[in-house]
C-alpha cells in the first residue's frame, strides 16, 4: 500500500514501513525503514526528521552529511559516497537533486532487457532534477502488500540535447539512523561459494564487489544488515539483494553519530555511459528486505518473493527432474560404450533425465579446443545425439545436454573463422583461463550467432534439459565495436547481451528446463535465476562441504533453486569419505540428481539410490514451496541441520548430519521450528508422536552416529 500526497509518503508492506518527506528546500528525506508503523506516526516523524536537517543553507556544506536522503549526489556538500555521478560536456560533475513530481502505478515495472520482478502492487515513482544539468532521476518503489521485500531502481533521464557521461549510477541508496550493527556477506571462493560472515560494520565504507564481469565466486550480491541482538531467530535485520549478474557493488557508509547509508548497483570501476539528449539509462533492480524475525525470517521473505515474483512461474513450483550428469563419471573421456550403462543404470533406477555434459561437440578431448563448436562430434559419439537420445527414450529417460554459449576456443573452427569476436586488444597479449577466451556479447551479431548454432542444436533433437556454463571470467573489458569513450559500457553491455540470449532461448524452447552454471556457483544471483529456475549450486559436491555452502546459500536462495547432486567416495574435490547416505540426505535439500557412474555402484548403493529417489519424490513439494528453519550451523557446531516445513504446518522434513565423532558430544538435543504448536506429528523413522509444542521446547535427542553420519526424518499431522 502506497499513501502519497506529494509531500510525505508512507509505503506499507506485509510487517515493514517505509517512509519519505520532501523538505521545505526541495530535498528528498528519508524519515523511516522498520517494523510497521501508522499515517499518524508520520508527523513525529518529520518532527525528529527536522533535526537532522534543521534549516539547510544550500550554499553550505556542513548539513547534508546529516540528512537521511533519498538518493546522494556529488559534490555539493553530502560527502558521503553520490549514489549517482553525471559527468556534463565541460568535464564539470557536481550535482543536487530535488524533489519534482510523483505518481503512483500500478503493478510493476516491466524493464524490458533485464530480469526484474514480475509483479507487484502498487509502483511509486518520485522525480528528481538537477540543479546543475538536465538530469532527472526516477526512483521506483514497487511494494508488494503480502510481502516484507521492497523493490527499488532507479532511472536516469538526460532531459537536455547535449550527451550527458554516466560515471557511476547505483540502483538506490537507503539510510538506517546512526545504531550498533553488523554486516553478513557471502563469501568465498570456487568450491566454498556463498559462506556467511558476519562482522560488525567499522567506520568508513565497506564495499562488496565483483569486477569479473558476473557476481562471482568470491562475494555474492547480497548483504545483510543486522541490528544489535539479532540472531537466526529473532531481532531486526534488513537484506539487500540485488537483482543482477554483472559486475556490481554493494556499500555500507558509517561515520561516527551519522546515519548508515547503504547503496548499490553496478559496479562503477571502470564504468561509464554515454547518456544522449533524450535518453535514459535504467539500472538494475535490488531487493531490500525486512524482518523482525531474524535472519532465518529475512531468508523466508526472501524465498517466497523470488519463488512468487522472480523465477519463471512454467516452471517454479514444477517438480525438478532428477538427473544423473556424467561428468565426473567420464570427463571428456566417453562414447556410446561408457555412456550406454550409466543411462540403462539410470533407468532401473528411477531416474528421470541423464545429462550429457562438456565433450558432445566439435573436436572437444580437453580443455584446449573445440568451444564454439556447437555441433556434434561424431567420432566420439558415432550416432550423433540420436543415438544416445534412443538409448535414453528406452530406458524411459528424458536427455539433457551441456553448453557454454559465452565461450570460445582459439583452437576451434568459429575462432578461425571470427577471431575479431573474442574480447581483445589489437597488441595485447589475452588472458587464458581454462584455455579459453570470452566471446564479445556486447555484439549483436555474436550473440545472434550463438542464438542460432544452439537453437539448431535444440530443434533438430529431442532435448528437455540444458545445462548452462561459464568457466571463465572477463579480461581485457574490451570492444573494437565500441569508440574511445563509450569502453566503460562494456561490462553492463556484456551482461545485457547475456540476458538477451537467454531470454530468446528460454522463450524459444518453452518446454525445455533450463539450469544455470558458473563453474559452480559463480553467477547463482536473482538475475540468472529470472531465466533458469535452479542453478548448480558449487563443484564441491562433498557429503560435508555442501552443508556449510547450502546453508549460506539459503539465506537468500530458496532451496528449490539449488542443484545438488550425489557425487563418488572419495570426493573428487575434497578427496573426503562420506557416507553414500548422507550424500543422499544433504543433495535431497535442493533440485536432486547423481553426478557418479551408475554402472559402478555396489548393489546396496543401488538400493540406497532407489529408496532416496523414492523419499526425493515424497518431499519434493516442501523442497519447492515450504518454510525452511536452519537449526544447527555446520560452521559453529559439530553438527548441521534445517528443517523444511509446508505452508499448512501439515508436514515437514529434517535433515541433519554430525560431522565429527568427539568424545562427550553426545545427549545432544534439536529443537524444531515452524510447526503447529497445538497439533501432533507423527515423525516416521523414530516412531515418535509428539505435539509441535513439545518438539519446539522439549526438542528431539539426536542420535548417535559416527563421523559424517546423517539423518532424515519425515513428519505429518495426525
Amino acid at each position: 500500500m502506497i499513501k502519497a500526497n506529494g509531500k510525505t509518503f508512507l509505503l506499507q508492506g506485509k510487517n515493514y514501513s517505509y517512509a519519505m518527506h520532501v523538505l521545505e528546500s526541495g530535498f528528498l528525506q528519508h524519515l523511516y525503514y522498520g517494523g510497521k508503523i501508522t499515517e499518524t506516526d508520520l508527523d513525529y516523524l518529520i518532527e525528529i526528521g527536522d533535526t537532522n536537517a534543521p534549516h539547510i543553507d544550500m550554499n553550505m556544506d556542513m548539513a547534508f552529511d546529516r540528512m537521511l536522503s533519498e538518493y546522494g549526489f556529488y559534490a555539493r556538500g553530502d560527502y558521503r559516497e553520490a549514489t549517482a555521478v553525471f559527468e556534463r560536456k565541460d568535464g564539470a560533475s557536481m550535482s543536487r537533486l530535488r524533489y519534482q513530481s510523483y505518481r503512483v502505478e500500478k503493478g510493476a515495472p516491466n524493464v524490458k532487457g533485464m530480469p526484474h520482478v514480475r509483479q507487484g502492487d502498487e509502483t511509486l515513482v518520485i522525480t528528481l532534477k538537477d540543479d546543475f544539468s538536465d538530469i532527472a532521476v526516477d526512483l521506483y518503489y514497487t511494494v508488494c502488500d503480502d510481502s516484507d521485500v521492497l523493490v527499488r531502481s532507479a532511472v536516469i533521464r538526460n532531459t537536455g540535447c547535449e550527451a550527458i557521461m554516466l560515471k557511476k549510477a547505483f540502483s538506490f541508496r537507503a539510510q538506517l539512523p546512526n545504531g550498533n550493527y553488523r554486516m553478513m556477506r557471502l563469501a568465498g571462493t570456487w568450491g566454498q561459494e556463498r559462506i556467511p560472515e558476519i562482522a560488525p560494520i567499522a567506520h568508513g565504507i565497506t564495499r562488496l564487489q565483483s569486477i569479473q564481469g558476473c557476481t562471482s565466486h568470491n562475494t555474492n550480491c547480497f548483504m545483510g544488515i543486522l541490528k544489535e541482538g539479532c540472531t537466526e531467530d529473532s531481532g531486526e535485520c534488513f537484506g539487500i539483494q540485488l537483482i543482477y549478474s554483472g559486475s556490481f557493488a554493494l556499500t555500507a557508509e558509517w561515520c561516527k553519530n551519522g546515519p548508515l547509508t547503504l547503496q548499490g548497483g553496478i559496479c562503477d570501476t571502470g564504468f561509464s555511459w554515454e547518456l544522449n539528449g533524450g535518453e535514459e539509462f535504467v539500472t538494475p533492480q535490488a531487493l531490500l528486505t525486512y524482518s523482525g524475525e531474524g535472519i532465518g525470517g529475512m531468508s523466508r521473505s526472501i524465498h517466497d518473493f523470488l519463488r512468487e515474483r522472480v523465477i519463471n512461474p512454467a516452471y517454479v513450483y514444477k517438480r525438478r527432474p532428477i538427473v544423473v550428469n556424467n561428468w565426473e563419471a567420464t570427463y571428456f573421456d566417453f562414447n556410446e560404450e561408457k555412456l550406454f550403462p550409466i543411462i540403462d543404470e539410470a533407468g532401473k533406477l528411477g531416474i528421470d533425465t541423464f545429462v550429457l555434459d562438456d565433450g558432445w561437440f566439435g573436436k572437444r578431448d580437453s580443455d584446449w579446443s573445440g568451444l564454439g563448436d556447437w555441433f556434434v562430434n561424431e567420432k566420439k559419439l558415432k550416432g550423433g545425439l540420436k543415438t544416445i537420445i534412443d538409448r535414453c527414450k528406452k530406458n524411459g529417460l528424458k536427455f539433457g545436454l551441456w553448453f557454454e554459449p559465452e565461450m570460445v576456443n582459439e583452437d576451434s573452427d568459429l575462432f578461425r573463422a571470427h577471431p575479431d569476436w573474442a574480447i581483445h586488444k589489437d597488441g595485447v597479449e589475452p588472458c587464458r583461463s581454462r584455455q579459453q577466451l570470452v566471446l564479445d556479447f556486447t555484439r549483436k551479431d555474436v550473440v545472434d550467432y550463438i542464438f542460432g548454432v544452439v537453437s539448431k542444436v535444440l530443434k533438430e533433437n529431442e532435448i528437455s534439459y540444458v545445462k548452462w556454463d561459464m568457466n571463465r571470467n572477463i579480461t581485457e573489458v574490451y570492444s573494437a565495436q565500441l569508440p574511445a569513450h563509450r569502453q566503460g559500457e562494456f561490462m553492463h553491455r556484456y551482461i545485457l547481451g547475456v540476458y538477451d540470449l537467454a531470454e530468446r532461448l528460454t522463450s524459444a524452447f518453452p518446454n525445455v528446463f533450463f539450469e544455470g552454471c558458473a563453474g559452480g556457483g559463480g553467477r547463482f544471483d536473482a538475475g540468472m535465476l529470472y531465466y533458469f529456475s535452479q542453478i548448480w549450486t558449487s563443484d564441491d559436491t562433498d557429503g560435508f562441504e555442501r552443508t556449510k555452502i547450502e546453508w549460506g546459500t539459503s539465506v537468500c536462495y530458496p532451496l528449490s533453486a539449488m542443484s545438488c547432486h550425489v557425487s563418488v567416495c572419495p570426493n573428487h574435490q575434497t578427496q573426503r569419505i562420506t557416507p553414500f547416505e548422507t550424500r543422499g540426505n544433504v543433495a535431497s535439500l535442493g533440485a536432486f540428481g547423481y553426478e557418479l557412474d551408475l554402472s559402478k555402484m555396489t548393489e546396496e548403493e543401488k538400493e540406497l539410490t532407489k529408496a532416496q529417489i523414492e523419499s526425493y519424490k515424497r518431499t519434493s513439494e516442501l523442497i519447492l514451496k515450504g518454510d525452511l528453519y536452519r537449526l544447527m550451523n555446520p560452521l559453529e557446531k559439530n553438527y548441521f541441520c534445517v528443517m523444511v516445513v509446508s505452508k499448512d504446518k501439515s508436514e515437514a522434513y529434517v535433515v541433519g548430519e554430525r560431522i565429527l565423532g568427539i568424545p562427550c558430544d553426545y545427549n545432544q538435543y534439536l529443537y524444531l521450528c515452524g510447526l503447529d504448536e497445538n497439533a501432533l506429528y507423527k515423525i516416521e523413522e523414530l516412531n515418535i508422536t509428539a505435539s509441535g509444542k513439545a518438539l519446539q521446547n522439549a526438542g528431539l535427542l539426536l542420535p548417535k552416529l559416527s563421523d559424517f553420519g546423517s539423518w532424515a526424518w519425515h513428519l505429518k499431522k495426525v
